[in-house]
């Protein structure tokens, strides 16, 4: 019988699950936005990077990780024509076995997402407070995010390695 090769690791994904909650919250605002299912950004009207946090499960039967959580998932949330939006969502490499992992995320996917886009839509807001202490720094080599340069914390990693 033939080897199966195994499928490529995502480096990320989208969450068209959560958004009835990013909904609930730009209903708030009389927003009523829909999610764009095309993860694309030729035609998207404004694009921004941030971060978001969640939890990890190494699903690698091989390693022993039990997951770790993370302040700092890097995220793309983008705009598109006719009230739509949609969020990709960068995934993390586990530090025992260099398996990719996919998020399991929290609330601050909904805030982050619905604060942008009322941003975007000229509604005036206090920047929110985002809480969670990372317990760590940052490590490059296992964001995606970084590999394909829409995480923030890449450039302060590189201005932390400068200022030694």
């Amino acid at each position: 019988m033939p080897s199966r090769k195994p499928k490529p690791q995502k480096s990320w994904s989208m969450h068209p699950s959560l958004h009835d909650d990013v909904a609930r919250l730009l209903a708030t605002e009389n927003l009523s936005f829909s999610f764009h299912t095309v993860d694309d950004d030729r035609d998207c009207t404004e694009d921004y990077d941030t971060n978001i946090m969640g939890r990890f499960i190494c699903r690698n039967r091989a390693c022993s990780s039990k997951g770790w959580g993370s302040k700092k998932i890097a995220i793309t949330i983008r705009m598109y024509p006719g009230e739509k939006y949609n969020a990709r969502v960068y995934h993390q490499r586990c530090k025992d076995c260099n398996w990719l992992s996919r998020p399991i995320l929290d609330a601050s996917y909904a805030d982050r997402v619905a604060y942008r886009i009322k941003k975007w839509q000229g509604i005036q807001m206090e920047t929110p407070y985002f809480s969670g202490e990372s317990k760590g720094p940052h490590n490059r080599d296992l964001c995606e995010g970084c590999r394909h340069g829409h995480c923030e914390m890449r450039d302060m990693a590189w201005f932390s390695r400068m200022r030694i």
